[in-house]
């Protein structure tokens, strides 16, 4: 198949791309990199800077267009798949959708049905929008409200989500946001992780024994934060708890961490640490912990029951879940600096889990598959 995959989340869209082609499809990743981390693609988009960056990207697209046309698949990585305002993006969604068979929107990152459904109807526990029935009041959560709610983002999305052939969601949140609205056309696929947890060639004794997870003294914690989004993500807290357990346990514990790094530097920094802090406010884990614990390193973040349950997993657990608050993260730091006994299992099965549910030539067969049935 001709395959179009059209912006960038997490390195979601430049793995998948990665395992379709080892199935022998014809791919075309177009996007920015996703900002500063500048994660591989085959066409760039990347917003010139300037009061007319808006103009000439849009000029640019226009431009290429034309090449954009008879693919299988067109996959958009979410409704603000380039980086101009709403309104531009109609008319090229419509002129992708005229000239190419198929249309599928990932339902990934940002959009009007997750900022919706956790301000209203909130079907989760907690999220970026609501702790219980409390809506947070984070100047970021609230921005993201007035971004997406009443405005031509919600127009956009509704009318996309309406109007392609299938919804894929790569996350339980995502998921259980869109499944009210569409639950024909939307599909569950989870992320595509490509490490060596996923390799396809047999290993030798030497390898698998190098391969085997270390552990490190003091305890080694990662913790990446994001540019502007730390309040949002909750990785102000989880730093503020990692911090406090450095300081009431200094020889056994060190903190590193990646602000606002390109990927390949994100990576560098992250190798050979003992566990990741991600993703407070969240089910589910995401790309840059999962990559992690293809590496072997524990998850301290999302692992709720219900994640688990829509992946059919019924024997693996290995995240350590927390509540979003500091108390919380403090506690499953702490039992894991006095407990470190624990880490061998907990790695393992980190990089089992990987490889039975996020291995990137499994997950493109999934997609392989829903684009054939399409």
């Amino acid at each position: 198949m001709k395959i179009l995959l059209l912006g960038e989340y997490s390195n979601v869209h430049a793995t998948l791309a990665e395992g379709l082609r080892q199935k022998g499809h014809e791919i075309t990743v177009v996007s920015n990199g996703d900002f500063w981390k500048d994660y591989p693609r085959d066409i760039d988009v990347s917003r010139p800077s300037g009061k007319l960056g808006g103009l000439r990207l849009l000029a640019r697209i226009y431009a290429l267009l034309p090449q954009w046309r008879g693919y299988d698949i067109v996959q958009l990585i979410n409704p603000m798949f380039f980086e101009l305002k709403a309104q531009r993006l109609f008319p090229i969604y419509r002129y992708l959708r005229r000239h190419n068979h198929r249309m599928v929107l990932c339902a990934m990152g940002m959009d009007y049905y997750w900022v919706h459904e956790c301000t209203t109807n909130m079907p989760l526990r907690y999220s970026d929008f609501n702790i219980g029935t409390q809506l947070r009041s984070d100047a970021p959560a609230v921005r993201e409200q007035h971004d997406w709610l009443g405005t031509e983002k919600e127009r956009l999305n509704k009318m996309i989500a309406t109007d392609c052939d299938a919804i894929v969601a790569g996350l339980y949140e995502d998921y259980v946001c869109y499944l009210p609205h569409f639950p024909q056309k939307l599909h569950y696929i989870p992320l595509p992780i490509k490490s060596a947890a996923c390799a396809h060639t047999p290993q030798t004794h030497a390898e698998e024994k190098a391969a085997r997870p270390t552990i490190n003294s003091p305890l080694k914690v990662f913790i990446g934060i994001s540019r502007g989004r730390s309040v949002y993500k909750g990785t102000d807290v989880m730093l503020r708890a990692a911090e406090a357990i450095r300081q009431k346990y200094p020889d056994r514990m060190e903190i590193v961490k990646a602000e606002g790094v390109p990927f390949g530097q994100y990576q560098q920094l992250m190798e050979g640490s003992d566990a990741i802090l991600d993703q407070l406010y969240s089910y589910t884990p995401s790309m840059n912990p999962l990559l992690a614990m293809s590496k072997g390193i524990v998850c301290i973040g999302g692992g709720e029951p219900e994640h688990y349950e829509l992946l059919g997993e019924n024997e693996l657990r290995p995240i350590i879940n927390v509540e979003p608050t500091y108390d919380s993260v403090c506690h499953e730091l702490e039992q894991l600096v006095l407990h470190p006994e624990r880490l061998p299992l907990l790695k393992q099965q980190s990089i089992e889990y990987i490889s039975r549910h996020h291995d990137y030539l499994k997950v493109a067969a999934q997609y392989e598959t829903l684009y054939k049935k399409l």
